[in-house]
């Protein structure tokens, strides 16, 4: 018995009573007290009152417990390295060198006093990190496998082992030719971009592959690049509460944007009407004052019924369009191209006529557009206008003159107005379930609402047409002219996509000029083999955007036409395995053809528990590094609260010894510098580390040496913390002292960041005039590549979903963010666990679990023609019919099988996400890493769900969170 028991049993024998008669009195008290009895009533006399409940307690060390979480020794500042997009900031406290706990700062400088106070930000995972810091799934010495990969057998190695190791492996490799066959994978730069830059830096060096992630995860929305010429940019969160009229569109806010959240819901205190457009009752729709639910995969049609209506009843914006759109363009009715100047005898001064397109003034004149890309310097440039001095012509259908003789034209315009009458009420009824009514009143109030803005989501990005639906829903914003103005836009998070301090970061991550990238999921589907069992027409696509240099593969094609392998993969901050669609052929395919994996991680998760060596990473609250998110225009760090644990070093430190014994065993072996087959340059091993941590830009030797000095250098080379045309800047130790607002915004925004406002994007293009940086200068939503008029494309439209994926199978597959994780990080969490059920569940509509005979708790397998997940069912009644869904990023340790929720996916992507347009100009859509490259798709995919045939387990069996076993004759 242990002594607090015993204190127990000798206080309730000083009562006279029992333990049970005790516990028994407490629910015979509750059910009394329900009716208005008493003790006495029921004779129960022989409780007797306490006249000091607390002087009698004999147990009182948990009251120092308590007063010990208001007593430190130190605190930290920092934050949490997790793609969520939140970026908070927080004050880490430390007792007897132990992080004790952690609270939210609250010190973000108010900036705008019209808008809710940006304070506090933080949510309940960001609350309990302090559990990962000391976990047992924390990695603390250097590991290497023994058994299969993934079976969880490891030895302990020293890091002179580990680094050796490593070093030879990588010289073999660099001296052989295949230093293109090293890879690195590393997600989302914001979030901890000295982190980040760490590895890529020296895979740089050596002549590696950096990947993409953006639109790996399905986060890119497409429609963007298309459309607008550029990668997401959004408003801060602060401005949803300037709109008059949102909507979240696949956007959960309270759920996957809690800090920000607040903006959402206070605006409804403002008097904005807040819509919410998703196929579940979501926890933001019951916050919402009307709440749409269109079948998945047909926001498209939802989207182009709503601008239908605001067409065919006028409420669009006849100046915006005009001015900043493709409407007025022509299009030749003979081939579906654009008309070029040159047809007809205009912009003879371009710097390329073929470039400029065509319109008709008010006088019925043939006009140069201007702004086009032949009569810019480039896809961006400034000194360009797209400013009118003539009136175009909205709607044009005439024939006209050109040096191939007449051709009949039509404005994109008139083209587009025909598309959208196919969206009647009853079609698009038909397709989405939404009532014609409702929909309807939803496209006026929003064109006519003085300031709308969308809030878009990665739910539209998650299917094969996402493209589609993407141009669909912008459309909306474009036609009713909300866009570049407070309160207005369509503003899609999906992570800390993009990265504020730009320029420092690129130029730390990227020291050497030309760099070898990949788009991650062409190199996967393309190495796990699936271009051979592709149909014939998928199959010429892919090899004609890789053959056209459209889309790079790595390693390249050699001389003789072979093409090597993949041979070495990195992984830190980030757990591709996890994430991997089509992880059954990438554990089958892809994982096979390469020696080594390298992860470089603070816990054991499925990428780590797949790899040859495991490197400790130190934990966020243990490095320096910075944050940063376009949720907000702040800029704070991460600072060092305690040493790193065990033998964990920071990123920074790892790359930088792995680099230091390259060098070392380089020189002690004696190679020669290789000279890059595809860039004029040689990669020499034996100066690796003195250039990794040499400042390239000053010719500074050891310049670079920690994560601070590498922070800093991001802080000074970068227009936001440093302007160009001011003295002021930002160092490291004003973020330590307090949360800075950024001071400018680089080139990469569309917008300059204001004193006392919101930032709010697209104002360069929309009130400076400059052109958007599309081929045409405009925001193009006629795209006349021959594959999108092949495909029939070239307009917004709306496509059903493809042929089935995973098999003939009833229902929908389903994987949204959840809650209770940032993908993977804390799915493994016991604090968050307890939130939840514990395990991998699947949430089933009544009538769908009815049918299949499944109640609530049961453990069912979800499966189809790929694989099989076995996982606890939960009857979730706001979800629509016909759909299985299951909150995403669970470890493949947490299913009692090999398989994950990834494992019922393909790996499939859409060819038109791999054009070059123009193709022979980087001017518009080219690839370049999360701008533009063929997407993740994880929905539009096939299952059923039965009850699993073993229904007998016990409700005390616990899996091992972290999945891992050492080898019996190795220690911890």
């Amino acid at each position: 018995m242990s002594e607090q028991n015993a204190d127990d049993d000798r206080w309730m024998d000083s009562a006279r009573i029992s333990r049970r008669d005790f516990v028994r009195g407490i629910g015979t008290a509750a059910a009394m007290g329900a009716v208005g009895l008493s003790f006495a009533d029921d004779g129960m006399e022989g409780l007797e009152a306490v006249e000091d409940p607390i002087g009698s307690y004999p147990y009182r060390e948990w009251e120092d417990l308590y007063r010990d979480e208001w007593d430190w020794d130190s605190i930290a500042r920092s934050t949490h390295s997790v793609n969520c997009t939140g970026s908070c900031s927080w004050n880490v406290f430390v007792k007897d060198g132990q992080v004790w706990r952690e609270e939210q700062a609250g010190d973000y400088p108010v900036f705008d006093d019209s808008v809710p106070d940006p304070n506090p930000r933080g949510c309940q995972k960001g609350a309990c990190y302090t559990d990962y810091v000391n976990a047992d799934q924390r990695v603390l010495h250097p590991q290497r496998r023994t058994g299969e990969r993934g079976e969880g057998q490891w030895e302990r190695i020293s890091w002179d082992e580990a680094l050796t190791e490593i070093a030879d492996h990588v010289i073999d490799e660099v001296q052989a030719g295949r230093y293109d066959a090293i890879s690195a994978f590393t997600p989302i730069p914001a979030m901890s971009p000295a982190s980040f830059a760490s590895g890529s830096r020296l895979i740089n060096l050596l002549g590696g592959v950096s990947h993409s992630f953006y639109e790996w995860y399905s986060d890119l929305p497409p429609g963007q690049p298309i459309t607008w010429g550029t990668q997401t940019d959004n408003a801060e969160s602060a401005d949803w509460y300037n709109a008059d009229y949102l909507i979240a569109w696949g956007s959960n806010v309270n759920v996957t944007r809690i800090p920000d959240a607040k903006y959402f819901l206070d605006a409804g205190y403002n008097g904005t009407k807040r819509v919410g457009i998703f196929t579940d009752y979501s926890q933001t729709a019951i916050h919402t004052d009307e709440w749409l639910s269109p079948k998945g995969g047909t926001d498209g049609a939802l989207a182009l019924g709503m601008a239908q209506t605001i067409v065919d009843e006028g409420l669009y914006d006849e100046a915006h369009l005009k001015e900043q759109t493709d409407m007025p363009l022509l299009v030749r009715e003979d081939t579906g191209k654009f008309l070029r100047a040159s047809e007809v005898g205009l912009a003879a001064g371009a710097r390329d006529p073929e470039k400029v397109f065509v319109t008709v003034d008010a006088d019925g004149q043939l006009r140069a557009a201007p702004g086009s890309l032949g009569n810019r310097d480039g896809q961006h440039d400034p000194e360009a206008s797209i400013e009118l001095e003539f009136d175009p012509q909205l709607s044009v259908n005439r024939t006209v003159d050109t040096s191939d003789g007449p051709v009949a034209v039509r404005s994109v315009w008139d083209r587009l107005t025909e598309e959208l009458a196919q969206y009647t009420p009853e079609f698009v009824h038909e397709e989405t379930s939404v009532g014609p009514n409702t929909y309807q009143r939803i496209a006026r109030e929003f064109a006519e609402a003085d300031a709308a803005k969308i809030i878009h989501g990665k739910g539209v990005n998650d299917y094969y047409h996402n493209d589609l639906g993407n141009r669909a829903i912008q459309l909306l914003v474009t036609l009713t002219g909300n866009l570049g103005e407070p309160g207005t836009g369509l503003d899609h998070y999906v992570g800390q996509e993009k990265i504020w301090t730009y320029n420092g970061w690129k130029e730390l991550s990227f020291p050497r000029e030309n760099q070898r990238a990949v788009p991650t999921t062409l190199w996967t589907y393309y190495h796990c083999n699936v271009l051979d069992n592709a149909d014939p027409e998928m199959r010429q696509r892919v090899e004609t955007a890789i053959d056209e240099d459209w889309m790079p593969v790595y390693p390249a094609e050699r001389e003789d036409g072979s093409r090597p392998d993949p041979s070495t993969m990195f992984v830190w901050r980030g757990n591709y395995f996890n994430q991997a669609k089509g992880n059954v052929a990438v554990e089958e395919q892809l994982w096979p053809k390469l020696d080594l994996v390298v992860d470089i991680n603070f816990r054991m998760d499925s990428t780590a528990m797949f790899s040859d060596i495991v490197l400790p990473a130190a934990s966020h609250y243990e490095k320096y590094d910075l944050s940063e998110t376009d949720m907000h225009t702040y800029v704070h760090p991460f600072t060092p609260a305690v040493e790193p644990l065990g033998e964990a070093k920071t990123d920074w430190e790892i790359f930088r010894l792995l680099a230091e014994k390259i060098q070392e065993r380089a020189v002690e072996r004696g190679v020669e510098p290789v000279s890059d087959r595809e860039f004029d340059r040689r990669i020499d091993l034996t100066t690796i580390h003195n250039d990794y941590v040499r400042d390239w830009l000053t010719g500074e030797a050891e310049a670079l040496t920690d994560g601070k000095a590498a922070s800093e250098f991001i802080l000074e080379h970068s227009e936001e913390t440093n302007p160009s045309d001011s003295d002021e800047r930002i160092t490291f130790e004003d973020i330590e002292d307090q949360p800075q607002r950024l001071l400018a915004a680089g080139d990469h925004w569309s917008s300059d960041i204001e004193e006392g406002e919101p930032y709010v994007p697209w104002q360069d293009y929309v009130q400076e005039k400059e052109p958007w940086p599309t081929f045409t200068g405009r925001q193009q939503y006629y795209i006349d590549h021959d594959w999108f008029l092949e495909l029939d494309e070239e307009l917004p439209t709306y496509k059903s979903v493809p042929p089935e994926k995973g098999g003939d199978h009833p229902m929908t597959y389903n994987t949204p963010h959840g809650r209770w994780s940032i993908h993977s990080t804390w799915r493994d969490n016991e604090h968050m666990l307890r939130l939840q059920r514990g395990e991998p569940v699947v949430y089933l509509n009544p009538e769908d679990a009815k049918e299949r005979g499944i109640e609530d708790g049961d453990t069912v397998e979800v499966y189809n023609d790929l694989a099989s997940v076995e996982v606890q069912a939960k009857i979730y009644p706001s979800s629509e019919p016909g759909t299985a869904r299951m909150y995403f990023a669970w470890e493949r340790f947490q299913f009692p099988g090999a398989n994950n929720f990834n494992s019922l996916v393909p790996l499939y992507m859409k060819p038109t996400q791999m054009v070059q347009y123009p193709e022979d100009e980087e001017g518009h859509l080219y690839f370049s890493p999360n701008y533009w490259g063929p997407t993740g798709v994880n929905s539009d995919v096939n299952v059923d769900v039965r009850l699993a045939e073993d229904q007998s387990g016990s409700d005390d069996e616990q899996r091992d969170v972290s999945g891992v076993r050492l080898a019996e004759d190795d220690s911890q």
